[in-house]
């Protein structure tokens, strides 16, 4: 039985973590039960997440029940019943560097996340999110991810400060076209001229618990328009992307097929070995450009990372 989470929990976020959601799965379970069988089916427990702690949450009302009323931990839960519980996250290992923030206003943030940093809490990262760590930058907790990078891919991550504002930018933000991005990618040279305007365009597939996406057959719903690649010289090339679709891994596994798997790429074209990730070798994959309508003013926005893509995971200067 192990945490969910949704938008609009009825306990209210809490250094930057939102409150997870768990469902009971059969008649006759106690909260007491739920929780603590939620708990310590967690991937990434804290050690001093024991029996005494589920007791104190329970003891402070910090268990609830969809309408916000604290639960007792004795009380017997119908099958389907969901109660909401805040975490406690287990330590995690600072890799990634700082995070800038490029803007802010009363609606939107936009910061320069480094490689190594997730967009929002999952599996063995949780407080090492961009989300996590914006929310406690600001001191707010309801900033929330427009978009979403692969945690390995830098550059630009737009947030909504305000619910009333989430849907009209997540909804432009899932709209095709509607917001230019430019990526920006180092990978070995092509040996080959690859046209401006040449289009990449496959059906891809990325399955949960699966680390590579893969492309089948099928209409394609991946596309990517190769906007230059300027070869380096030194036996490398950078490539200038602009996405028309936000598949999972959509340009790692487009640059790969193409026979230029893009630097430090530990999944494509092969998974690499198992090991202790190094700061040192990070995915040269990176978001330079974003620009867009904004819904609420009408006004054109346009932001620029200012990361190094030859060094993605140094710190920016701004």
């Amino acid at each position: 039985m192990s945490p969910r989470r949704r938008r609009g929990a009825p306990l209210p976020p809490r250094g930057g973590l939102t409150a997870s959601r768990v469902r009971c799965p059969a008649e006759g379970v106690t909260a007491g039960e739920l929780i603590a069988a939620a708990v310590a089916g967690q991937r990434r427990r804290h050690p001093a997440d024991d029996a005494a702690a589920v007791a104190a949450r329970f003891a402070a009302g910090e268990v609830v029940d969809a309408a916000g009323r604290p639960v007792a931990p004795e009380e017997i839960l119908p099958a389907g019943a969901d109660l909401w519980f805040r975490r406690m996250p287990a330590p995690e290992r600072t890799i990634a560097g700082p995070m800038p923030i490029v803007h802010a206003d009363p609606r939107v943030v936009v910061v320069d996340k480094p490689p190594f940093l997730a967009t929002t809490p999952r599996g063995a990262h949780i407080t090492e999110t961009a989300v996590v760590r914006l929310r406690r930058t600001l001191g707010e907790e309801e900033p929330t991810p427009a978009h979403r990078l692969d945690r390995l891919t830098s550059g630009l991550l737009l947030f909504i400060r305000r619910p009333a504002d989430r849907g009209a930018y997540q909804e432009l933000f899932a709209t095709p076209g509607a917001v230019t991005k430019i990526y920006e990618a180092r990978t070995p040279a092509p040996g080959r001229p690859i046209p401006a305007g040449t289009e990449l365009a496959t059906r891809q597939e990325k399955i949960r618990g699966v680390l590579r996406a893969r492309t089948i057959a099928g209409e394609p719903n991946a596309r990517t328009i190769v906007e230059s690649v300027r070869e380096l010289g030194d036996g490398t090339a950078v490539w200038r992307l602009r996405p028309l679709t936000g598949r999972t891994h959509q340009l790692r596994l487009h640059l790969a097929e193409a026979g230029c798997p893009i630097l430090g790429d530990p999944l494509y074209p092969e998974i690499a070995p198992a090991a202790e990730e190094d700061p040192a070798r990070p995915l040269h994959l990176l978001c330079r450009t974003l620009a867009f309508a904004d819904p609420r003013t009408g006004e054109r926005r346009e932001f620029h990372s200012r990361r190094d893509l030859h060094s993605p995971a140094a710190p920016v200067p701004y």
